[in-house]
């Protein structure tokens, strides 16, 4: 793997309060104009990365060590993509609509110090700071497929160790059922909140049995590398058998719930985002079919496409997590 030149990792300071504006009224318009142009302008938007690809900094890059892991599922045979595509074709609407927006504007934001808060139903409530979950357990280098909702997929290399370490530390009660995670939402380094597509800040969540499967990871590098502040520095999800949404970035709370909890885009497009969000070619998106996607990095933007997975590839680790449910209602 190529390595560029290192240097230490952001020493800014934290922003002391986050303030999310107000949800604009044109919210519903903006979603109908994305949703409209997911398969075609995002595409050829893919086919200009060669000269955004320039936007990826070397001097702000670095070394994250970790073993390979032994997790079934984890050690794919897929041909990685392209470090260059991978961080420079993103969706991160806090920092624009545009997928060349993240690695433009992400970094503004601040990333050391940095803390994750630790709320509701759990015996030991309180603040880690990011050395602290660094420091939580082994990193393991995952290999895992990344599929967007868009209908087009990655495979990356992510550096961390499975979210049910942090979990297990914690000591959920018996009524915690399921997990919310809240992400960043500052207006002062994140000019894509004044959009109003979404209801900030970015919040996901995922069913308890779901947060503690081995698979769903908490990621702290890629490529062996510290996370880039697009890929959603310096911590974030990783659920790879659920479209790319669900893996929520630049995490600040963790909360452990009785009730499902309200999720970003399940709460703009509830017909059209569904809770689970689980890969499956046979429940197409209201505006365009699942059954296949783009392999970004692999031949160019006309490319044959590949046959979309069940569950992304991982049915034989995750599928007795549905075992019984109606899959097209719970989507």
């Amino acid at each position: 793997m190529k390595k560029r030149n290192i240097t230490p990792w952001f020493t800014q300071p934290l922003p002391s309060e986050i303030t999310p504006p107000e949800v604009v009224a044109n919210r519903r318009k903006i979603l109908k104009l994305l949703a409209a142009s997911a398969a075609t302008p995002a595409l050829a938007n893919w086919a200009m990365r060669d000269a955004k690809a320039s936007m990826v900094s070397s001097d702000s890059r670095q070394l994250l060590s970790s073993t390979p892991s032994s997790l079934a599922g984890a050690r794919l045979d897929d041909a990685l993509t392209p470090y260059d595509d991978a961080t420079t074709y993103n969706n991160y609407y806090e920092f624009g609509l545009d997928k060349s927006d993240p690695a433009k504007n992400a970094g503004a934001m601040p990333i050391r110090p940095w803390s994750v808060n630790i709320e509701g139903l759990v015996h030991k409530p309180g603040v880690w700071s990011l050395e602290d979950l660094l420091g939580l357990s082994a990193m393991e280098e995952r290999i895992y497929r990344l599929r967007c909702v868009e209908a087009w997929s990655m495979v990356i290399p992510w550096v961390g160790y499975s979210l049910a370490e942090l979990i297990k530390k914690v000591e959920p009660m018996g009524n915690a059922k399921f997990v919310e995670f809240v992400t960043m939402a500052d207006p002062r380094t994140m000019p894509g909140l004044r959009s109003g597509v979404l209801d900030w800040p970015y919040t996901e969540g995922l069913r308890m049995d779901e947060a503690m499967h081995p698979l769903t990871m908490l990621a702290f590098g890629m490529y062996g590398e510290v996370l880039p502040n697009q890929n959603g520095a310096p911590v974030r999800l990783v659920v790879p058998w659920k479209y790319g949404f669900k893996s929520a970035k630049s995490l600040v709370s963790i909360r452990f719930v009785e009730e499902m909890p309200a999720t970003a885009w399940n709460k703009a497009a509830r017909h059209e985002y569904g809770f689970y969000s689980n890969v499956n070619p046979d429940v197409p998106h209201r505006r365009w079919s699942q059954s296949s996607e783009r392999v970004i990095g692999q031949g160019g933007i006309f490319s044959p496409k590949r046959k979309t997975q069940l569950f992304n590839g991982y049915a034989e680790q995750v599928g007795q997590l549905y075992a019984g449910m109606d899959l097209e209602r719970n989507f």
